[in-house]
């Protein structure tokens, strides 16, 4: 791989603009849904865990939970961009919580009325973000251990190595 090839995979992988095939610039569509502080529809869905972030595609909206604003701004611009672009590309309600024992999770579901909705589609997107941002997700399951969950670090770094 050149290094002119490299710097194009890197920056369709992190940059905040995407770029096509042909190396022309696409333009992300992430500030067409409106963010909301509503989270019921997100409460709702998650069935009782603490969500971090979600996306609904039937109302355009985004939500993240307040409660994590002391998260660095690079790593919400992340989560928004994952989430709306999900819902963007599957359709249906996105949704990145937290389990109880502090590890993160990814759902998406989809209304009955919804015959655009693909759930193999769906899952195997849900599979690819998990894959792709696996170090997001364990930082974000150990920053929950740590300031929610007021584990100790050094038990949980022992418990990692053993």
């Amino acid at each position: 791989m050149s290094a002119e090839e490299f710097e194009k995979e890197f920056k369709k992988e992190f940059s905040d603009k995407s770029y096509s095939e042909d190396g022309e610039e696409e333009i992300l569509h992430i500030d067409e849904m409106q963010k909301t502080n509503k989270a019921r529809t997100f409460e709702e869905a998650a069935g009782g865990r603490i969500v971090i972030c979600g996306a609904n595609a039937y109302e355009q909206k985004y939500y993240f939970n307040p409660l994590f604003k002391q998260i660095p701004e690079s790593i919400k611009k992340e989560l928004n961009i994952i989430s709306v672009l999900f819902t963007q590309e599957a359709g249906g309600i996105f949704i990145i919580a937290f389990e109880e024992d502090g590890s993160v999770s990814i759902e998406t579901n989809a209304d009955e009325e919804d015959i655009t909705y693909d759930e193999i589609t769906a899952g195997l997107l849900v599979r690819k973000v998990q894959r792709r941002r696996q170090d997001l997700f364990e930082a974000l399951g150990l920053y929950y251990r740590i300031y929610v969950l007021h584990e100790n670090p050094a038990d949980i770094l022992d418990s990692d190595e053993g």
